[in-house]
């Protein structure tokens, strides 16, 4: 995934250009790449018409006041290209009237976000007055419904400014009857760093899902000991959510946190001290109660540990995508790796 900055017009035009190289680079057709630069396009020129200040300046960077996340990700063995518009601008009183072709507060013709949402075929949005707004788009690359499933996982994943490779890695695994989530953090950033953490992914997959967490973190830390090392956590649960109803079993060492959110309170799971592959002398693997409309999360230490979504009406029971993305949004450190892994009980999204 990378972040695109927008600012002025020429970054809508380098919007629209990557987002169709990306299409076309992942076995697009034209047409479908064409509907992918459109969106791209009609996203960079919202944040630009809506979110950006006047006074905003040449100091504007990724995290910032708008931006727009790209990446693929892969349904029922169909790859889609994703984008999620972030911004901090005025916001939306009424989304639905946004919605609609025609209506515009910028003197526009009013249909880029009814645009998007035609063109989508998984779209969803949040919008907090005075707050920002976040919009998801997701196209796959032959149109189709997105199917519905018991259990809805998002992740943004994003190397440090300035690096061309995340030292981060995230991996979701559903086995039979058990989902497992890991987040992997490479001891610092950049290739040596990816390497750690895409071994500890690796491993990972390997691990039987039956296997107690504590074993799986003792497997990795003996696995990773010919790498740079990494923080890791692990969560497990049962599908359509708790392990047992109403319970995720997690496992972490070093500073990847994980939280279970309830409504808009997080309640942090413990991790404890050391590095996977280096120092570790702690392995254990704690149950949780997680009511089962409550959403687990997973990040780095490249998200700042103090974000909060209670200022944000209606925002968890929006996509996990978008939920990661705005947590991205408003808690990224800009001087790290930062991964955001997100999981949700399934049910409907706003339908694209």
């Amino acid at each position: 995934m990378e972040s695109l900055p927008i600012l002025d017009q020429s970054q809508v035009a380098a919007a629209r250009r990557q987002a169709a190289a990306l299409a076309k680079r992942v076995g697009f057709g034209e047409e479908d790449a064409g509907r992918v630069a459109l969106v791209a396009s009609e996203l960079a020129g919202n944040i630009l018409r809506h979110a950006i200040p006047r006074d905003a300046g040449p100091r504007h960077a990724p995290g910032g006041t708008g931006e727009i996340l790209l990446g693929t990700v892969e349904e029922d063995g169909i790859e889609a290209v994703e984008m999620i518009a972030l911004d901090r601008g005025r916001g939306m009183d009424n989304i639905s009237a946004c919605l609609e072709d025609g209506f515009s507060t910028a003197g526009t013709p009013g249909t880029g976000l009814g645009a998007v949402r035609r063109q989508s075929d998984l779209f969803d949005i949040h919008s907090t007055p005075g707050q920002g707004t976040a919009v998801l788009a997701r196209l796959r690359r032959d149109r189709g419904t997105v199917p519905p499933a018991p259990l809805r996982h998002g992740t943004v994943s994003l190397p440090k400014p300035g690096e061309e490779v995340c030292g981060d890695g995230w991996a979701l695994r559903t086995e039979g009857e058990h989902w497992l989530l890991l987040v992997a953090d490479g001891l610092g950033h950049g290739p040596q760093a990816a390497e750690a953490s895409l071994e500890a992914v690796r491993r990972f997959r390997q691990a039987d899902p039956a296997e107690d967490l504590a074993s799986v973190l003792r497997r990795l830390h003996d696995g990773l000991r010919h790498t740079r090392g990494a923080a890791v956590s692990v969560a497990r649960g049962a599908l359509p959510f708790g392990e047992t109803p109403g319970q995720v079993t997690y496992g972490g060492v070093g500073n990847v946190a994980g939280l279970i959110l309830d409504g808009h309170k997080p309640r942090h799971m413990v991790s404890h001290n050391g590095t996977l592959g280096h120092t570790a002398s702690r392995f254990q693997a704690t149950p949780y109660p997680c009511p089962r409309d409550a959403l687990v999360v997973l990040h780095s230490d490249g998200i700042a540990t103090s974000w909060k979504l209670d200022h944000l009406p209606g925002i968890t029971r929006r996509h996990p995508t978008l939920i990661a993305g705005v947590i991205y949004r408003d808690a990224a450190r800009g001087r790290d790796d930062a991964t955001v892994a997100v999981l949700a009980p399934g049910r409907a999204e706003m339908p694209a």
